[in-house]
């Protein structure tokens, strides 16, 4: 099969390309390497069945092209991370909103399979626990920018459901919560677990937003990778969207401390304002745990790695890449 990896050159794009290389797949990806780097497809680049377009998704002739060559497509290039969305929310709206209708229109040109890569910052503010599927979404006001990923997001779902529903075009959406692993960017998709481990490597401060007590569940890149696999070939996972995580909960304090640990660091773990980083234009979530059921019973995912193991790996790839 022939698979295009829209934002391929990225953290996940790149493992996901990895994983469908060594399953006999031929893969195209495209990225236009705003936040996707070389370095992560470097291993690939000599690979007959592997081809990097460097493009945009916003090019609409460029990804009709490569939809047509192709059998299936897992779109997962989009602006991520919290500093980029509020650096620039205007060219984050754009291209995931734009950018997702073009590659849901060129991929119905032919019918092909569409794996959606979407976020647990759809649920929003919303702390129930678990969070299931079909929870309601709760949303801060319009004028704080971060909320714009989050309603991006919800938009990219709604187009992706309606192809499904109208157009008859076989679609599936993962969520993804906090996926970490090797390739992270400090900077990019995942920031908190690479922020902390380059802090503690370095000896800086390890900054802690507010008082540390707000809770994530993070999933190991294996992980993430294999549910998104899953959810492109189980015909079950159509039409549904579905949470890709690990539910095991952490306070960013403990992560902050287990990772202190486990380098042998002498960082001290500090606390500052989220404003300090972010600016005004930004609100936290106290609590985003998953329900992971509906994952299990659609397509058979279980996520795998403790996070021990995930931070483990992830300190030694970090270790040797410096």
């Amino acid at each position: 099969m022939r698979v295009l990896v829209t934002g391929g050159a990225g953290y996940i794009g790149s493992h996901l390309s990895d994983r469908l290389l060594a399953e006999g797949h031929s893969v195209v990806v495209v990225d236009n390497l705003s936040l996707g780097k070389v370095a992560n497809i470097r291993q690939n680049l000599q690979n007959p069945h592997f081809r990097f377009s460097e493009g945009d998704i916003l090019d609409a002739g460029l990804i009709e092209e490569l939809a047509d060559e192709c059998d299936a497509v897992y779109h997962l290039a989009a602006v991520v991370g919290v500093k980029h969305v509020l650096d620039d929310p205007l060219q984050t709206t754009v291209t995931n909103v734009w950018g997702t209708g073009v590659v849901l229109r060129a991929a119905a040109r032919r019918g092909v399979k569409v794996v959606l890569a979407s976020s647990s910052e759809v649920y929003g503010k919303a702390t129930g626990s678990p969070l299931r599927e079909d929870n309601d979404r709760i949303l801060g006001p319009t004028h704080v920018s971060r909320w714009c990923y989050s309603t991006g997001k919800a938009l990219d779902e709604h187009l992706a459901l309606a192809y499904h529903r109208q157009r008859d075009l076989p679609v599936s959406i993962v969520r993804y919560f906090n996926s970490y692993g090797p390739r992270m960017d400090p900077q990019g998709y995942g920031s908190v677990v690479a922020k902390f481990v380059n802090q503690a490597l370095d000896g800086r401060p390890i900054t802690v937003h507010g008082d540390g007590q707000q809770t994530r569940c993070f999933t190991y890149i294996d992980d993430t990778v294999e549910g998104t696999v899953l959810a492109g070939t189980v015909d079950a996972a159509n039409g549904e969207a579905l949470n890709i995580a690990r539910g095991e909960e952490k306070t960013i304090r403990q992560l902050a401390g287990t990772i202190r640990e486990m380098i042998g660091s002498s960082s001290e773990i500090v606390s500052m304002p989220p404003e300090t980083e972010y600016g005004e234009h930004f609100e936290d979530t106290r609590r985003r745990v998953p329900s992971v059921e509906k994952a299990e019973r659609t397509i058979g995912f279980k996520a795998r790695v403790p996070l021990a193991e995930g931070l483990a790996r992830t300190i030694d790839w970090f270790r040797d890449t410096r």
